[in-house]
């Protein structure tokens, strides 16, 4: 089990999991304790919560076909890297 402190870099790369509620308790706690010892990432996972709640209002069909399809290729690439 790995209960050293969390890096930046692993929260950024958590933040999504950890707003679905995915992470294990171990990876919870790492992650929320270093919110609370990191302004930075404080902030991002702030910014992160309110970019998902406005996008979340945006309709479906406000969102060109063209503007979809980079937009799945841009996280099928960043994944992947």
């Amino acid at each position: 089990m790995n209960t050293a402190h969390m890096t930046c870099k692993e929260l950024v790369e958590l933040v999504t999991e950890y707003a679905e509620g995915a992470l294990t308790p171990t990876e919870r706690s790492r992650f929320e304790e270093h919110i609370t010892i990191c302004p930075p990432c404080g902030s991002h996972l702030d910014q992160m919560r309110r970019t998902i709640d406005v996008l979340g209002r945006l309709p479906t069909s406000s969102l060109s076909a063209e503007a979809e399809e980079a937009l799945l290729a841009a996280f099928r690439d960043w994944k992947q890297s």
